[in-house]
């Protein structure tokens, strides 16, 4: 174990959100998240991913006019006991709800947090893995996973209260039309998506 590992591993969530904060200052590339107990860089979103985040905050905003799809400046409290931290591309709550909260905001309130892939080395174990039972144990209903790799669209749903992850998940080609469930509640449309693909 190499010893920035090491020191992670021990690594409190009082001492991750004091790096966060410095990086926030010091840097606009590195932007920190910390799931199971680890470090991750985010990283700085290209034309396309910021193209598909754009799209979908209009396709939310069209149903849904009295919520917002938050960026990914909104960090979230996630993992059991809120000891993880991370950035959604998107986060769907109602207006108002992140009204007097800080960096790092509670899940409740939350009905769907978004994740577009980027082409990174981890995206199998972070975006796949790790995100959806994250954000299942934090208790978000909905988790879309719009994964620019395999062009397909997943939708996890149902957080089983034990903290297993999602119990149920769809997945979509790019092109087809994807359902997304309660609290959410509306046909997403995927074919622009194929106009962002490399």
């Amino acid at each position: 174990m190499t010893l920035m590992a090491e020191r992670t591993s021990q690594m409190t969530v009082e001492e991750f959100e004091k790096i966060a904060a410095f990086a926030a200052v010091e840097s606009d590339a590195f932007r920190p998240e910390f799931i199971n107990g680890r470090i991750e860089d985010k990283g700085v979103p290209d034309g396309d991913h910021n193209e598909i985040g754009m799209w979908l905050q209009g396709v939310c905003m069209q149903h849904r006019p009295e919520w917002g799809l938050y960026g990914s400046d909104q960090g979230l409290k996630v993992e059991s006991y809120r000891n993880g931290r991370a950035r959604p591309d998107g986060t769907l709550a109602r207006r108002g709800n992140f009204a007097g909260q800080g960096e790092w905001a509670e899940p409740d309130g939350v009905l769907m947090t978004v994740k577009i892939t980027s082409f990174d080395s981890d995206t199998d174990r972070r975006d796949r893995k790790e995100k959806p039972a994250a954000y299942a144990a934090a208790g978000i209903p909905v988790y879309l996973l719009i994964d620019r790799d395999a062009c397909t669209v997943t939708v996890f749903s149902e957080p089983d209260p034990d903290g297993a992850g999602y119990r149920d998940s769809h997945a979509v080609a790019f092109g087809e039309q994807l359902a997304l469930p309660d609290p959410v509640g509306f046909e997403l449309e995927t074919e622009i998506l194929n106009t962002y693909v490399r």
